[in-house]
């Protein structure tokens, strides 16, 4: 009867083995709905890293481009902020 029982349980430990091999958490079937999903994130990761690298870049541009409008609103029109006060020299037209 002993020799039947052990060979009997071993076969079932394999039987529940293979099952959760095929249908149970960390089976085939879900490590690759894993994998695709790894997937899908990785590609969703890189689109909004693209999408930062253009408004960081953009960004950058409105920043110097404020502070080349900047510049020339000052040198051109004579502009200034609201606490500056601006003072320009004119020079007699004979000398």
């Amino acid at each position: 009867m002993a020799n039947r029982i052990v060979p009997l349980f071993l076969l079932l430990l394999l039987v529940a083995i293979h099952a959760q091999l095929w249908t149970g958490r960390g089976s085939v079937g879900h490590v690759q709905e894993l994998r695709r999903q790894i997937a899908q994130q990785q590609a969703a990761n890189a689109q909004a890293r693209a999408a930062n690298e253009r408004l960081a870049a953009e960004v950058g541009d409105l920043k110097n481009g404020l502070e080349m409008v900047e510049e020339k609103a000052r040198s051109e029109l004579g502009m200034v902020r609201p606490s500056e006060i601006y003072v320009q020299v004119v020079r007699p037209a004979g000398k």
